[in-house]
């Protein structure tokens, strides 16, 4: 089992993610997740993927998308890291991510396959580390990091987007039936 990182292995601004994933099997959990998220938006028109709570925040589809962007951009900073990279990673512009990807064009079933797809390969890799790759550090994201850690702030964007993604959008007043 991979224990949670100390609060040395990562920067203190990727605490709001590590602090909400609860203690258990971080492999398990991921999966969980995956299925969770799947779950809860599956079933979504293309109107309502396309729906923003408030006009300068993204669509609930953006969301989607940038799930499965940081996803692929934190396994590849943790396969770097694993991998000895002493090379520093630099951090990326979620917003020119969004803008550029147009993922409001791509229906829901599609943005959910590529997540999933995404957490699936996420999960073989993480399953071939050892205790000895997941405590390697690396310079990524602004500052020194544990691949443990990156494992963790993976879990803890998406149940922090989750979060947003049940208050702020399917619990909004004008949300579309």
């Amino acid at each position: 089992m991979i224990n949670k990182p100390a609060a040395d292995e990562f920067n203190s601004y990727f605490a709001k993610y590590v602090d909400i994933v609860p203690e258990g099997d971080i492999i398990q959990l991921l999966q969980q997740q995956n299925n969770e998220t799947i779950d809860l938006l599956k079933n979504y028109s293309e109107t309502q993927g396309l729906f923003k709570y408030t006009p300068n925040k993204w669509s609930i589809k953006e969301v989607i998308g940038h799930l499965s962007d940081t996803e692929r951009i934190l396994s590849f900073t943790l396969l770097c890291i694993a991998r000895g990279e002493d090379m520093s990673l630099h951090r990326y512009d979620k917003d020119a991510y969004i803008k550029n990807a147009d993922f409001n064009r791509q229906s829901i079933k599609k943005l959910l396959e590529d997540f999933s797809v995404v957490r699936q390969s996420t999960l073989q890799f993480i399953k071939t580390l050892t205790s000895e790759d997941l405590q390697r550090k690396g310079t990524a994201l602004g500052s020194e990091v544990t691949a443990k850690a990156l494992v963790f702030i993976l879990a803890g964007h998406e149940l922090h987007h989750l979060k947003i993604i049940k208050e702020a959008y399917l619990g909004a007043e004008d949300f579309p039936n």
